[in-house]
């Protein structure tokens, strides 16, 4: 006999939490109750992934279970904030246990390595979809934001130690068939799209010494155009600069801007900060490593610079490392263009 809704929850995502911090009551109510920690903020962001539009009927659920929180915490991340307690709306064409349980799996791993509490939710049938909702905690008035860039600053992204971004891409296009791969590089590349890590240590470490910051989720160059278009700033980029992984180093240099620039799926921190502060932004990613024995070891890299808004110029202006201006043309992920 197939489960039904409340058996599924009951055996896949509930477990004996007992009440402690934030999280006052978690699953098996009408709603979870949380308390606010006094002179704290909450941070509050929803994600969702649908099959077909965000990933592959291939991926395995333990790594699906992993990328739908993971994609969430980096939100969190972004902000500088504390992950506490997450929701998980699932929507499945069908009841497979086999599939439960590993999603499951994957989604606890994160979780517990992060410290965060599932706390409520909801299931349906449908189309393969799961949307998280995280709730994180940061010091009042120490969010990381959007808006906080200034002439002079520097700009950085965050990069796995000895690898970069644009991997995922590089995987994706892989399964489309359009570029090929050894096998032991595509498994590289492949864990990059299916397994990303939230640098939430990073980005709590970053708190008091960023000035804005995003997560790269939709590709480098779009979402700094976030950041840019809510500080009313411009910015230049060296897009030699950039941090790849000796894998997308090996494709031609036109596929490697391409998907370093404007890949998307890293979730990674593009964050700016003073100019005269490389230091301290180095010392923060030694302390997100150090903060987070055993897990994976993040680097940060320098990649260009803020400037003044000219209204009359285009807002971000690309540079290859001899300083010579670069006309690439660049299309990040939307989520409502043809796959």
């Amino acid at each position: 006999m197939s489960l039904g809704e409340f058996d599924l929850i009951a055996k896949y995502f509930t477990r004996p939490q007992a009440p402690s911090g934030a999280t006052v009551l978690g699953v098996g109510d009408d709603c979870a109750l949380l308390q606010p920690t006094a002179g704290r903020q909450w941070a509050v962001s929803s994600d969702m992934l649908v099959e077909g539009r965000h990933f592959l009927s291939t991926v395995a659920p333990e790594r699906l279970g992993h990328k739908a929180l993971a994609v969430n915490l980096s939100d969190l991340a972004a902000c500088g904030a504390d992950p506490v307690a997450c929701t998980l709306a699932l929507a499945l064409p069908r009841v497979d246990e086999a599939f439960l349980a590993g999603l499951s799996q994957g989604f606890f791993a994160l979780a517990d390595a992060h410290g965060i509490a599932l706390v409520g939710g909801d299931t349906t049938a449908g189309p393969l979809n799961l949307c998280i909702t995280v709730f994180g905690e940061l010091p009042a008035g120490q969010a990381l934001r959007r808006d906080g860039a200034r002439v002079g600053d520097a700009l950085w992204v965050s990069h796995p130690v000895g690898g970069g971004i644009g991997d995922a891409r590089l995987a994706l296009e892989v399964f489309r068939g359009t570029l090929a791969l050894p096998g032991e590089a595509f498994e590289r590349v492949r864990r990059a799209m299916e397994l990303p890590q939230p640098r939430v240590a990073l980005g709590r470490a970053l708190r008091g010494l960023a000035t804005a910051a995003i997560d790269v989720s939709d590709g480098l160059a779009g979402d700094l155009g976030h950041i840019l278009r809510r500080s009313g700033v411009a910015a230049v980029i060296d897009v030699d600069a950039l941090p790849v992984s000796p894998d997308l180093a090996s494709q031609p240099l036109a596929v490697q801007r391409a998907y370093a620039l404007a890949g998307g799926d890293d979730y990674e921190l593009l964050f700016t900060a003073p100019a005269d502060a490389d230091g301290a932004v180095r010392a923060a990613a030694e302390a997100a490593n150090s903060t987070n024995p055993g897990g994976p070891a993040v680097a940060v890299r320098r990649i260009g610079r803020i400037e003044a808004a000219d209204p009359s110029a285009p807002a971000l202006r690309l540079l290859d490392g001899a300083g010579r201006p670069l006309a690439l043309a660049l299309r990040g992920f939307d989520h409502f263009a043809t796959p």
